[in-house]
């Protein structure tokens, strides 16, 4: 799966078999490595970050740490998002 980027042992990624009709732009987390069931976040329009699910059970301060680190990098995140599937579109 694409790493976006790492923070300690946590991964950023992409899933690349997405589903169809493509969802809007999200990134998993996990730890460790890339799993198909990792964290869900979707990347809204202003930048920020909203929960989708939980899946990793990451502990809620780790989570809420890593959400803060991500944010300040969604436009590369998005930008990313763009070259890897061609749109963009958002959830909220």
């Amino acid at each position: 799966m694409p790493q976006i980027f790492k923070f300690g042992s946590y991964w950023v990624y992409f899933w690349a078999n997405e589903n169809s009709p493509r969802e809007p732009v999200h990134i998993h987390l996990s730890e460790g490595r890339p799993i198909a069931n990792g964290t869900k976040v979707w990347i809204t329009k202003n930048g920020k970050c909203s929960l989708a699910n939980n899946n990793s059970k990451i502990p809620e301060k780790v989570l809420n740490k890593l959400l803060r680190l991500i944010e300040p990098r969604s436009f590369e995140i998005i930008t990313k998002w763009k070259e890897m599937f061609g749109e963009v579109s958002y959830y909220c």
